[in-house]
């Protein structure tokens, strides 16, 4: 009897051992599913960097020439416009063809880029390239009355999904589809040739 005992009380012991090993290695388990599911819940690099602000440099842009920089899932337009861009942009017989000259939908820019070149310095404009129309993105067409648009077109984007036009300041003809005039982001100059967009000028 005393052995069955004996018995008895070792297997209860092996069983509980048993029983706390198995819930260590479950519990191991657990934590090496949980980690990986918990790190997939926080926000990639890439999440976390689709809103945050973009700095660059355009020391480089030539008079004429124009870059896209990615933000937001948006591209960015960066422009350095010629004296002859501005001369004509300011004209009375191309403000006359032209919808909303003065900007006068606020959504469509910052209070400090509603103006007559729609920009923080004249010679640069930054503009979200983006048909406020159906979102295409319109081509950029600065040479003056070509063939396939006309002798009415004074230079700027063309967009080739429904055909709506707008100037070098981003601003829409008049008889096209969009509605309204090319988007400003809000961006600031950190340097006279680095502008960080995401980030206003009045945070300056």
């Amino acid at each position: 009897m005393h052995y069955e005992s004996t018995m008895g009380e070792i297997n209860l012991k092996r069983r509980k051992m048993l029983v706390a090993g198995a819930t260590v290695v479950g519990g191991i388990g657990l934590a090496a599913v949980a980690i990986p599911f918990i790190k997939y819940m926080e926000p990639s690099d890439r999440a976390r960097n689709a809103g945050a602000p973009v700095t660059v440099d355009i020391s480089k842009l030539e008079p004429g020439q124009q870059i896209t920089v990615g933000w937001r899932g948006q591209p960015i337009w960066f422009l350095r416009r010629t004296d002859e861009m501005l001369k004509t942009m300011t004209l009375e017989k191309h403000l006359a063809k032209l919808r909303d000259p003065d900007s006068e939908v606020e959504t469509q820019q910052p209070a400090y880029a509603k103006n007559a070149t729609r920009s923080i310095h004249k010679e640069h404009l930054v503009v979200i390239g983006i048909c406020t129309h159906l979102g295409c993105v319109p081509t950029y067409r600065p040479d003056m009355a070509p063939e396939d648009l006309g002798p009415e077109w004074d230079g700027g984007y063309f967009c080739p999904c429904h055909g709506s036009r707008f100037d070098l300041a981003g601003r829409v003809y008049q008889g096209v589809p969009a509605p309204t005039n090319l988007v400003v982001p809000p961006y600031r100059y950190i340097t006279d040739t680095v502008i960080e967009i995401g980030v206003s000028a009045k945070a300056s």
